[in-house]
């Protein structure tokens, strides 16, 4: 059954069908689309005494980011949400949004997990990983066959 009636032998007026293509056809609602969907690219950065991973991720708030590290594991993600809703005489007009990504990265063996710092600034995340100090290495040793 159409959604509005119409003394026209087709169903729907013109003017809804006209809605219906310009609706999917819009340029820019496929691009915010995209825009939710896409994934943060990462920088890693490595110095003498750490890892630095740099997420650009414009737009978010430090408290929209979950840093998780488990299983020798670092996984980075956010998830956003967005509604709004405007009402008129004649009408009632609902939008939400909904975005999210998750980065998962292996640390290395030489990194120290439970001392890493993430700050968030200018939309970029980053994320501090600090490595082991060096063992010394010893003197070889020489072992008798007793």
């Amino acid at each position: 059954m159409p959604i509005i009636k119409s003394k026209r032998k087709g169903g729907l007026t013109p003017a809804f069908n006209s809605f219906v293509e310009n609706f999917f056809r819009d340029d820019d609602i496929i691009a915010r689309w995209k825009e939710s969907h896409r994934v943060p690219p990462v920088n890693v950065e490595e110095t003498d005494d750490q890892f630095i991973m740099s997420l650009a991720a414009p737009g978010l708030k430090k408290e929209d980011f979950n840093i998780e590290v488990n299983n020798g594991m670092i996984v980075v993600g956010s998830e956003q949400s967005d509604k709004s809703e405007e009402k008129g005489d004649n009408f009632t007009r609902k939008e939400f949004s909904y975005s999210s990504f998750k980065r998962s990265f292996w640390l290395p063996e030489n990194c120290m997990p439970e001392n890493i710092i993430a700050t968030y600034e200018d939309g970029v995340l980053k994320v501090t990983v600090p490595k082991e100090e060096a063992k010394a290495i010893e003197a070889p040793k020489k072992i008798k066959v007793g």
